[in-house]
């Protein structure tokens, strides 16, 4: 067996940059104010909390679509995916609606985690079970966009106002569909 030198072990060389990267600037300490008096900060910050609960909605319907089972699997099933994936849609256009305010988002999921809203959670692996919880979770869902809603009016956010409305009507349209497939089953 041959031995391995110490020169063969030594990492590569690090590149470095011509020029420093440019550092982010300072955020405000006290939140920022709109023109109409709205805090816009604590907007942001019910806003991130939306992103995270989208987040776990997300996490939420996926586990749902692996594990549920019933006579209406196939159906349940194609819906959650179409759910989950339509989570991931709405947690990326409203991160990208903090990060267009210059805000930052959390670094991680814990920080996110830390900022989402209470959500009910799945504590039985019963079809009807999960589905009842997914349903009053999307329903708050609604809730809280209608709230942020008039939040972005407030502070003039008409890009994120209008979305928040649209997210209002995805999120009671898919409720309906889960009460109604609870009715069914």
């Amino acid at each position: 067996m041959q031995s391995i030198g110490y020169q063969e072990l030594q990492p590569a060389p690090v590149m470095q940059l011509q020029q420093p990267l440019p550092q982010p600037q300072n955020k405000p300490k006290a939140p920022a104010k709109s023109k109409a008096g709205g805090d816009v900060g604590a907007f942001i910050q019910q806003l991130i909390g939306l992103s995270a609960y989208v987040k776990e909605l997300e996490t939420q319907s996926h586990l749902i679509h692996l594990n549920y089972e019933g006579s209406n699997f196939l159906g349940v099933h194609a819906f959650l995916k179409d759910q989950y994936e339509a989570h991931l849609e709405q947690f990326d256009t409203i991160g990208e609606f903090v990060r267009s305010m210059d805000y930052l988002m959390p670094m991680c999921g814990c920080g996110l985690k830390d900022m989402a809203p209470p959500m009910q959670e799945i504590k039985s692996y019963k079809g009807t079970d999960m589905l009842g919880v997914y349903y009053k979770n999307l329903e708050d869902l609604g809730m809280q966009a209608k709230k942020l809603e008039g939040m972005a009016q407030k502070v003039h956010a008409i890009d994120i106002q209008n979305y928040m409305a649209d997210l209002v009507g995805q999120a009671f349209k898919a409720a309906w569909f889960v009460k109604a497939t609870l009715r069914n089953g």
